[in-house]
């Protein structure tokens, strides 16, 4: 019931299908499309994301971010930040965070909603990813961060530190979660400095909620600046969303393009490593798709 309530809840965007290249004429002559515009080099098994290319191509010609950054890698999720060639400035306009619905966020989050924002697999698939990159339990001295947190956290069962601090909208949401040790409620839309001092956290964690953000160059340096140095966000994103409250540039485009947008996040706050992505999704096709796109911060920052 919990996650038939939730999927009710969202929007599922357009989920590319992966496949073969020859699959279909027009999925074939859209990739290639795609490849030529690109300039994509493919490398390894031909193992193409179709679908892609109408969000691509509907934004070719246009001074938008997609239409500037050349992607030299190969056209999987896992390569797409390899090898970007960004451009000089931050290319998205303030248009591109607007959102169908611009009222409060205060009110829509107002009431909580103790529902899952993705399937099972989904969520297994995260865990387990998190497992693998997250320091042991009661490791001493490290702190987390989870950001745009709720009721749950999806991190591995029975995870523990000493500090562990979720950062949400509704503050009901944030008692029930059982992984935190403290949380603030707070509105990134509205006040972009996070309320930790310089140099805090070894890791912070967004699940499904970086699609959300208005103001998201703003908040990847507050990041930047409450990461310890080496220290690693991690943001972590599917196709669903609850749609009136995304920023357009997120709903207009596929999930490649999210990789790329996130990615530019990284990028342009500064302070970071080259941002790299992974596909973690546990079922292509079958369940919700999971991706990762995350960066360290400089040991120099």
């Amino acid at each position: 019931m919990t996650n038939f309530v939730g999927l009710r809840l969202h929007t599922r965007l357009p989920l590319p299908v992966l496949g073969d290249v020859s699959a279909t004429a027009t999925s074939t002559t859209l990739s290639r499309a795609v490849l030529k515009k690109w300039n994509w080099r493919v490398k390894g098994p031909r193992r193409m994301l179709l679908g892609l290319g109408v969000s691509f191509l509907s934004m070719a010609g246009s001074k938008s971010f997609i239409a500037l950054a050349r992607i030299t890698a190969g056209p999987s999720v896992d390569e797409i930040l390899k090898n970007v060639e960004w451009p000089d400035q931050f290319p998205f306009k303030e248009e591109d965070f607007q959102r169908f619905d611009e009222t409060p966020d205060s009110l829509f989050y107002e009431a909580p909603r103790f529902v899952t924002h993705i399937d099972d697999p989904a969520i297994a698939a995260l865990t387990k990813y998190y497992s693998k990159v997250f320091p042991p339990s009661n490791t001493p001295g490290v702190s987390i961060l989870d950001m745009c947190s709720s009721w749950v956290s999806h991190f591995p069962s029975g995870y523990k530190q000493e500090l562990v601090v979720g950062l949400g909208m509704n503050e009901e949401e944030l008692k029930g979660n059982p992984v935190l040790t403290e949380y603030a409620v707070q509105d990134l839309n509205v006040n972009t400095k996070l309320p930790f001092a310089d140099n805090s956290f070894d890791i912070i964690t967004n699940v499904v909620s970086v699609d959300y953000l208005t103001k998201p160059l703003d908040v990847f340096k507050e990041m930047c600046r409450i990461l310890k140095p080496g220290g690693l966000a991690i943001m972590s994103f599917s196709n669903r969303c609850f749609w009136t409250k995304a920023i357009s540039i997120w709903t207009s485009t596929g999930d490649a393009d999210h990789v790329m947008i996130v990615g530019s996040y990284f990028h342009y706050a500064g302070g970071f490593e080259p941002p790299q992505a992974v596909d973690i999704s546990p079922n292509p096709g079958r369940s919700d798709p999971m991706y990762i796109v995350y960066s360290r911060k400089l040991s120099t920052a």
